[in-house]
């Protein structure tokens, strides 16, 4: 049996923290037995290279954004396939093997792989059950497995987008066929969140997000990503997962109304800031 060359394409920036275990879930965990990896760094000034060539020679550096990084990954990746994973996740050992699997399939043009979160503290398990709302919600998840001339030929991320970029990517990938996914998770390693920490990330990102929307092809799902009542109805629907456990339930109700608080205050201000 031919196995086609997977690249892994890892992107970094001062993540000591969580990249070895990023790149040992990649390197000597994997099921799948031909895999390149591909690390590209935004001038890091920490240890993050050194640990990253223990594990690949293909180590570059390259910013000032994850998707210009990305996009330079992929210029220098020789698999068949790309996968683009962050440095805070790792991978379930079948996940390249489940990928390459469902990319088979005639007219597969992208594979989902579904995460779960993990973390320390309050916050963190809230986030964790937020995001298991997500799976299996097509315009909530995005494919980051890619056959490398379709990723190419669509131009990959866009560069002038710093927020709804993975989306865009995977919409415009979509677009030239189906989308597909694996059982298999990747686990994102969230660190200790904070509530003020988290909302401020949400206001920064809605700043940005106004590049996401504009374009057509993301207009119809950009609409029920960001419906508060959309968003809401998911978690109500299920009660009985929401409120398993009363505390955390009532958390990622009251972290979410946070959120999109402070992500239309970000709205408001980007578009204040263009006129």
């Amino acid at each position: 049996m031919i196995h086609k060359l997977v690249s892994v394409v890892v992107t970094t920036k001062n993540n000591t923290a969580t990249l070895d275990a990023c790149l040992e879930s990649i390197v000597k965990k994997q099921t799948y037995p031909n895999i390149e990896l591909v690390v590209v760094d935004n001038f890091s000034t920490d240890d993050t290279q050194d640990i990253a060539r223990r594990y690949t020679k293909k180590v570059y550096e390259k910013g000032p954004e994850r998707s210009v990084q990305r996009n330079y990954a992929v210029e220098k990746a020789s698999g068949e396939y790309v996968v683009i994973i962050d440095s805070d996740m790792v991978l379930a050992p079948e996940v390249i093997a489940q990928c390459v699997d469902a990319i088979q399939a005639p007219g597969v043009t992208g594979v989902v792989i579904p995460e779960e979160s993990f973390g320390q503290g309050f916050w963190a398990q809230c986030k964790k059950l937020e995001r298991s709302f997500y799976v299996g919600v097509s315009y909530m998840e995005a494919a980051r497995f890619f056959p490398k001339k379709i990723y190419q030929e669509v131009g990959g991320y866009d560069v002038n987008m710093v927020s709804g970029e993975d989306w865009d990517l995977s919409q415009r990938i979509e677009a030239k066929g189906k989308l597909s996914r694996c059982a298999a998770y990747i686990y994102h390693n969230e660190g200790h969140i904070s509530l003020w920490k988290t909302v401020r990330k949400k206001y920064y990102y809605a700043q940005k997000f106004s590049s996401y929307q504009q374009h057509n092809n993301n207009q119809q799902k950009s609409a029920q990503q960001t419906s508060i009542v959309g968003r809401y109805l998911l978690f109500l629907r299920r009660p009985g997962k929401l409120f398993k456990n009363p505390f955390l339930g009532l958390g990622v109700l009251f972290m979410k109304t946070c959120e999109f608080g402070f992500g239309g205050a970000g709205l408001i201000a980007a578009k204040l800031h263009r006129k």
